[in-house]
């Protein structure tokens, strides 16, 4: 008797419909075909080990599993329960008339528990692109998938669970989430403010012309300074998720298995800060088993690379692609994945390997050339891609005892909001640009168009600083976004000027205007 089951498989951010054929005719073989990995071929312990503490045998028969399209390849474990469902209804044991309705995934356990799985939000987005009408999934995966409407999911601790539901002896409850109750509810909730912040008034303003323009930052500065705990605090002062943001965002992780156990919708936006140690596969995904990277899983938020210069040279070049592209195309022999990658990248360094160098009051022990060398580090195509470049200087004794009178994080963050406002009228017309760090040089010609002050302002900066062609363009888009958080329509000579000011580390002259 041949018998279908539907299931799923994950490429990319993205599902496959899988359908599980089973035949069982006469005969004592037990084959799987369909292109399985070791996991999938090994499910026949799991399988016959889960069925019979169910109360069921595996049938002493012909048995024949095609994973459908065969030229997909099927990895993991989750393909136990379709497998051990469609292969008691081939042989005869259950009668499940709707069947081919329900999308089934999740892992057995040898005592017939249903285990969580990877990747249940894109498999529930296919499901209902296909038109199934539920979806039986592990308990602990239950909320990720019902953040999809229209599907209704099935939460299951056990194989005996699934079997009398699909044929008909017990009825089970769909799990139901209030998406947009839940998303309002807890997207404004964060554990760290500015408003805790003493003193570097001139980082905040970088960090709020930064988030308001979705613009790459990089600080500099010695070690004690606040680097790592103001960039702890940017999510609090970036825009709220919207929902296609968020479904998105949780796509990523769900696929990533970074999801925690009863997770629904990502409400924040993600902060990822991998440490100088990492490798370029593990930046940006891939492996026997494609993964999303690191640069994926901050899509939508921040990567914080912390100790800039101490990551490797090749972790640090993979970078240059997305930041442009925003998205990261993974090419191996065996395949080819594509992971979005609009992220904002926050970096921070020492400004020399001994971390004194221009600082007001400790000296500099490194030897001569030694700072030039380690700035060397950071190339200067990656340089030239980072739109703000702020030193920041420790800050003084009286206000690191004061308390604390800064602005908190929700009033930064209405400023931002306003500005990302602006932004997302005036690029209604254009579906891959939502603020100015993404625009076009066809955009920036209409949006960012200079008077002749403001152009010979700039262009005795460019001079002066010897900044590429690329710095140019940082520059103007700079400037756009402090003209939206200054409400003006025009970019005007201030505009520039602080604009210009964001780039005064940049490479080539950076260690000339620090010792003045």
């Amino acid at each position: 008797m041949l018998v279908k089951t539907y299931g799923a498989a994950v490429r990319g951010i993205d599902a496959i419909i899988i359908t599980v054929e089973v035949a069982v005719d006469r005969g004592f073989q037990y084959c799987i075909v369909g292109l399985p990995d070791t996991a999938v071929k090994e499910s026949q312990e799991r399988v016959r080990l889960a069925l019979l503490h169910s109360g069921h045998e595996l049938p002493r028969h012909n048995v024949v599993i095609n994973l459908s399209p065969a030229d997909v390849r099927k990895e993991g474990a989750a393909y136990d329960l379709p497998i051990a469902v469609a292969v008691l209804a081939g042989a005869d044991k259950i009668k499940a008339p709707e069947l081919d309705r329900y999308m089934i995934m999740g892992e057995l356990s040898l005592d017939g528990s249903v285990l969580p799985i990877r990747g249940a939000l894109p498999m529930a987005i296919a499901a209902r692109a296909a038109g199934f009408k539920g979806m039986i999934v592990p308990k602990a995966n239950a909320t990720e998938a019902a953040v999809v409407n229209n599907l209704d999911v099935y939460g299951v601790e056990t194989l005996a669970e699934v079997i009398d539901f699909v044929s008909g002896a017990v009825r089970l409850e769909p799990v139901v989430v209030n998406t947009r109750e839940e998303f309002a509810r807890a997207a404004g909730s964060f554990d760290l403010d500015f408003s805790e912040v003493k003193g570097q008034e001139n980082v905040k303003r970088a960090f709020e012309v930064a988030c308001a323009g979705g613009h790459n930052i990089l600080l500099v500065g010695p070690p004690g300074s606040g680097k790592s705990m103001m960039a702890k605090r940017l999510p609090s002062i970036m825009p709220p998720l919207t929902l296609a943001e968020a479904l998105e965002t949780t796509k990523i992780h769900s696929v990533a298995g970074r999801l925690k156990r009863g997770s629904r919708l990502m409400t924040q936006r993600p902060f990822r800060s991998p440490h100088h140690t990492i490798s370029p596969v593990a930046l940006v995904g891939g492996g026997n088993n494609p993964m999303p990277g690191e640069i994926s899983l901050a899509h939508n938020g921040i990567l914080f690379l912390d100790e800039f210069p101490e990551f490797s040279r090749s972790v640090l070049e993979v970078m240059r692609q997305p930041l442009e592209d925003r998205v990261i195309s993974v090419s191996r022999a065996r395949y080819r994945v594509e992971y979005p990658a609009g992220f904002m990248l926050v970096a921070s360094m020492n400004p020399c390997p001994c971390g004194y160098y221009n600082h007001p009051t400790r000296e500099c022990t490194c030897a001569p050339g030694q700072v030039g060398k380690y700035l060397g580090r950071i190339s200067g195509p990656l340089l030239d891609r980072i739109d703000l470049q702020v030193e920041i200087l420790p800050v003084d004794i009286d206000e690191l005892s004061a308390r604390p009178t800064g602005e908190s994080s929700g009033q930064i963050r209405e400023r931002v909001v306003r500005a990302r406002a602006v932004q997302t009228a005036r690029f209604a017309d254009e579906p891959d640009v939502h603020c100015n760090a993404q625009m076009n040089s066809r955009l920036m010609a209409r949006w960012c168009a200079l008077s002749a002050d403001c152009a010979a302002i700039l262009k005795k900066a460019m001079l002066k600083f010897d900044m590429s062609a690329r710095a140019y363009d940082r520059i103007l888009k700079v400037a756009r976004t402090i003209a939206d958080l200054d409400g003006s329509e025009s970019i005007e000579m201030r505009h520039i000027s602080e604009a210009v000011g964001y780039r005064n580390l940049d490479k080539g002259n950076w260690g000339k205007i620090a010792a003045k």
